[in-house]
């Protein structure tokens, strides 16, 4: 089963698009997408609201997201979150692959 989570990320001063620029730079963004198990890791900015920033994030299954949630670079991706000061919500889809 697929599963979809939605990441918004919301700073203030620009923080919720520094972050994305940075998790990209860093590296981070390529780390997760080379994982196994992951589908997606796209960041957009939602134009009625420039300080959010929109992480689609796919996973095959739940145990690829177990194992990504359990891997060193969350440790380093909460600590990005914290520098920014960001808020975060979240939504959580899933899907019956066929």
């Amino acid at each position: 089963m697929a599963i979809t989570v939605n990441l918004y990320y919301t700073g203030k001063n620009g923080s919720a698009r520094a972050f994305a620029e940075e998790m990209t730079a860093s590296g981070l963004v390529a780390a997760v997408r080379a994982e196994e198990g992951n589908l997606r890791y796209e960041y957009f900015f939602p134009m009625e609201d420039p300080e959010t920033v929109l992480l689609i994030d796919r996973w095959k299954d739940q145990a690829a997201l177990d194992f990504h949630h359990k891997s060193p670079m969350m440790k380093e991706i909460a600590r990005l979150r914290d520098k920014y000061g960001l808020r975060l919500r979240v939504e959580r889809y899933t899907e019956e692959q066929k």
